[in-house]
C-alpha cells in the first residue's frame, strides 16, 4: 500500500489544478497581508476564504479524482489486497496532497507574518475541514455510479453547508427569538464542519464581540478546555463518519 499511496501523493501533487489551488491560495494570503494594515484583520479575511474556496476544493476535485482513477482501483483490485486498504489509501493520499496544498498555500506566508496561537488554529480548522470534505466526496461518489451525479451532489453539499445552512439557522432563531436558543445554537452549529471551523477561530478574535450573547455564549465554551476538545472531536468525526460509510458502501460494491 505504501507504493500505491506514494504514486498518488505524486499524481495529485503534479496535477495542474492543485497547482493552481496551492498558487491562488498562495497569492490570496501574500496579499491580504500586504494590503491590510492589522494581521487580525487580514486573518479574518483569510478565513473567510478559506472557509470557502477550501471545502469546494476539496470536494469537488476529490470526487472528480475518484471518479477518474476507477481504472486504476479496478487494475489494483485485480490484485490479492483487501478493499477497505485500497480506498483509504486513496482516500489519504488525496487528503494529504490537498492539505499539503493549503500548509504551503496559506501555512508558508501566514506563519511568515503572524506566528501565533490563532495561525495555527486556522490552519488546523482547515486542514480538518479539508479532509471532512474529501471524505464528503468519497461517500458521495459511493451512492453514485454517473459522474455527472457524483460532481453535482458535490456541489450540492458544499452549497448547503457554506450557504443554506447558516441561513437556516438565521431563520430558526428569528422566528424563536423569544427563547433562549443560544445552547442550542451552538449544538446546532456541530452539524456543520465549516461553521466549527469558523466558531474556533472566530470566538478568539475581537470580532466575537460583534455577536452579542450568543457570541460569549461561543467564546465560553470553545475557550475552555473541554471545548476545545470536543470541537477537534466533532471536526475529526466529520472526517471519520463520512468514511466509514464510504468504506462499508465499497465493500460491497460491485465495481
Amino acid at each position: 500500500m505504501g507504493k500505491i499511496l506514494g504514486y498518488i501523493i505524486g499524481d495529485i501533487v503534479r496535477n495542474r489544478i492543485v497547482l493552481a489551488y496551492t498558487l491562488i491560495l498562495l497569492a490570496f494570503t501574500l496579499g491580504l497581508f500586504l494590503l491590510e494594515g492589522r494581521p487580525e484583520k487580514a486573518m479574518l479575511s483569510l478565513l473567510n476564504i478559506v472557509l470557502i474556496v477550501v471545502p469546494l476544493v476539496s470536494v469537488v476535485f476529490s470526487t472528480i479524482y475518484y471518479y477518474n482513477s476507477g481504472e486504476f482501483m479496478e487494475l489494483v483490485l485485480a490484485q490479492p489486497v483487501d478493499r477497505t486498504s485500497v480506498l483509504l489509501t486513496e482516500f489519504a493520499g488525496l487528503a494529504l496532497a490537498l492539505v499539503l496544498a493549503l500548509l504551503i498555500g496559506v501555512g508558508a506566508p501566514l506563519l511568515w507574518h503572524e506566528q501565533s496561537l490563532l495561525s495555527f488554529l486556522l490552519l488546523l480548522a482547515g486542514a480538518l475541514i479539508t479532509t471532512s470534505f474529501v471524505a464528503l466526496a468519497f461517500l458521495g461518489a459511493m451512492l453514485f455510479r454517473d459522474k455527472a451525479r457524483g460532481i453535482g451532489l458535490a456541489l450540492l453539499l458544499w452549497f448547503f453547508f457554506a450557504l443554506i445552512f447558516d441561513g437556516l439557522l438565521l431563520l430558526a432563531l428569528y422566528s424563536f427569538s423569544e427563547y433562549p436558543l443560544e445552547k442550542m445554537m451552538l449544538v446546532l452549529t456541530m452539524l456543520n464542519p465549516i461553521d466549527v471551523g469558523r466558531m474556533l477561530i472566530v470566538t478568539r478574535m475581537d470580532a466575537a464581540a460583534l455577536m452579542g450573547h450568543s457570541g460569549e455564549v461561543f467564546r465560553e465554551f470553545l475557550g475552555s478546555a473541554q471545548g476545545w476538545a470536543v470541537t477537534i472531536t466533532v471536526l475529526l468525526a466529520w472526517t471519520a463518519l463520512p468514511l466509514w460509510s464510504a468504506v462499508r458502501i465499497f465493500r460491497r460494491k460491485d465495481l
